[in-house]
């Protein structure tokens, strides 16, 4: 009752049909496997691209969570959604933490995330690549409650 006296309206995000396909990268596997509890920090980092609609335009940004504490350690803005987006928010998520050694990265199956130059950087940095299976969002769920946060609590649905 009280909340119709103040007008305030919950916002509740619409459903989404997620799809299921079958073709693995079997050279990237799933290593993390959904342990999502980690016991210290930088030992596990997730990372993926979303787009957000500002100007009039389509803006992509990458996001490298620590999986530890559940935190943002890096984020780069671009106009195209590309493996140097994703290496330009490892960049300064690995300077940031104090280029920390023997760190397992975890994505989704975005082209980004396999290509040449995404993955010599992994190796350059000595992080182990793993890789949710294909099509599985449940797989990288730690990045996905970050991106459904910033799409229906912080960015506003007409854009900036």
């Amino acid at each position: 009752m009280r909340e119709l006296e103040l007008e305030l309206v919950s916002k509740q995000p619409g459903s989404h049909a997620y799809k299921k396909a079958t073709v693995e990268r079997p050279d990237i596997p799933n290593v993390l496997n959904r342990e999502f509890d980690v016991e210290t920090p930088n030992q596990v980092w997730c990372g993926d691209i979303t787009y957000i609609w500002a100007q009039g335009k389509w803006h992509y940004l990458a996001v490298v969570i620590n999986l530890y504490a559940r935190r943002v350690v890096g984020w780069a803005l671009s106009e195209k959604p590309d493996s140097g987006l994703m290496v330009k928010a490892l960049d300064v998520a690995y300077e940031q933490r104090g280029k920390p050694q023997s760190l397992l990265f975890h994505s989704d199956q975005g082209s980004h995330d396999g290509s040449r130059n995404f993955r010599q950087w992994l190796w350059r940095h000595r992080m182990r690549q793993s890789m949710s299976r294909r099509g599985n969002c449940w797989d990288n769920a730690p990045m996905e409650r970050v991106f459904r946060s910033l799409n229906t609590e912080w960015i506003s649905t007409t854009g900036t």
